[in-house]
């Protein structure tokens, strides 16, 4: 028995940092505590869901290696990253809320006079290891450095594509606070961030940090970084409120009734922020393709003529079978067939919701293979909704690259594709 603890704790010794830490003493005695916690395990809204690929491995070996599907899975070219990023922030945003998607599910809310981060992963790759997994498709718009000072960052739960440790670290050494799910201050405590630094909510809790109240609230996922995934850490959405806006980030999640109840307490929301990607039919409860995301959207808003939604969790990384543009496309054709308001910035490109126009011109069409046939340039007009004659001309633009004509760039490898997590 000795000698079992004796390898038990070597093989600890030898995890990466990335790993994080487990939950113990009072933290864990708070986890066990909580309403969600059931038979060692957080439970999910709606009953148990399906966090391993379902059908059999060999099925899935098919979709993975299918020479024909397999080229769509990354982009063709250098992915259009907003040049002005650091300067247009520079500015306070003239309606009091502003959201700069940054790439995947990392967003820059600036809202009431307030600086709110959710889920920032500056890294190079999406993994505890620098030399393997899935790697960026496009660079982060600005250095971490110059993104200036923080008021809170918010973790959606701690899946490597949203808690990364390289940016956590840098974040460790600035006076920002933390608002995380139940037990993820682990990680953060095992990575330099102090104890008084953290807020770790169960789903229903809420803090206050300089005038805006962070809500958790449930979300459909799972959570682990390690070699053994003991679900002792929470995943949650957010909703941020201040004094004149509030905004909902989803995090990862499959579709429940649940948003119908988080809409009807807390919204409706100048601006959901909404993971419409890395969605397959092999792990369909745990993330929700572009229609299921417009549903959500909508059962949040209590309908189309609310804010608009930003579509996150996609075009960053590599972590599904489906091809790379699909989110973007899914989701201009979700809001048209609902008439609902969609942001479809530039990675980098900050957007105020509440103006008279956001971002809608499908950027990512320059960069992505065509679908089979081609596009028409007036169809694709129509479907984008778009609001201004520059959207316009970046759409005709867009259309007019050829699918092998765009320049090479980041995103021409085929990088590691792993189920999501």
């Amino acid at each position: 028995m000795a000698g079992f603890r004796t390898l038990s704790s070597g093989l600890r010794a030898l995890q990466p940092g990335a790993f994080g830490a487990d939950p113990s003493g009072e933290r864990m005695a708070r986890i066990r505590r909580s309403p969600h916690f059931k038979d060692g395990v957080f439970q999910n809204p709606g009953g148990p869901a399906r966090t391993r690929p379902s059908g059999s491995t060999l099925d899935f070996a098919k979709v993975f290696f299918d020479k024909d599907t397999r080229p769509r899975r990354t982009p063709k070219g250098t992915v259009p990253v907003h040049s002005t990023t650091l300067a247009d922030i520079a500015r306070p945003p003239a309606t009091g809320l502003r959201l700069t998607w940054m790439g995947h599910s990392s967003v820059l809310a600036e809202i009431d006079g307030r600086r709110v981060l959710f889920d920032p992963v500056w890294g190079e790759r999406c993994s505890p290891f620098s030399f393997a997994g899935p790697k960026r498709l496009h660079p982060v718009p600005l250095p971490l450095a110059a993104l200036g000072p923080v008021d809170v960052v918010v973790i959606s739960h701690d899946h490597y594509d949203h808690l990364d440790m390289p940016t956590i670290k840098a974040l460790a050494g600035t006076d920002t606070l933390f608002a995380v799910p139940l037990g993820v201050g682990a990680h953060l405590e095992h990575w330099g961030v102090s104890a008084d630094r953290l807020r770790e909510l169960d789903w229903h809790e809420t803090t206050k940090v300089g005038g805006l109240a962070l809500t958790a609230t449930p979300a459909r996922h799972f959570c682990g970084r390690g070699l053994r995934n003991t679900q002792h850490t929470l995943w949650a959405s957010w909703v941020v409120a201040g004094d004149e806006h509030r905004i909902y980030h989803s995090g990862d999640t499959g579709y429940f009734d649940g948003f119908k109840e988080i809409g009807a307490e807390h919204g409706p929301f100048d601006a959901t922020m909404i993971q419409i990607g890395a969605y397959s039919d092999f792990w369909p409860d745990i993330h929700m393709t572009p229609e299921e995301g417009m549903r959500a959207h909508l059962d949040l808003q209590g309908g189309p003529e609310h804010g608009p939604m930003l579509p996150i969790h996609w075009a960053t990384f590599n972590l599904a079978t489906h091809p790379w543009a699909d989110p973007g496309e899914g989701t201009l054709e979700a809001a048209r067939a609902v008439g609902a308001g969609v942001a479809l910035p530039r990675p980098g490109e900050p957007f105020e919701p509440t103006a008279g126009t956001v971002p809608s011109a499908p950027w990512w069409r320059g960069v992505a293979l065509a679908p089979a046939g081609g596009r028409a340039v007036g169809e694709t007009l129509a479907g984008a909704g778009i609001k201004t004659a520059s959207d316009a001309a970046a759409v005709a633009q867009a259309d007019t690259v050829s699918d092998g004509g765009a320049g090479a760039g980041k995103g021409t490898e085929d990088p590691e594709t792993l189920p999501a997590g």
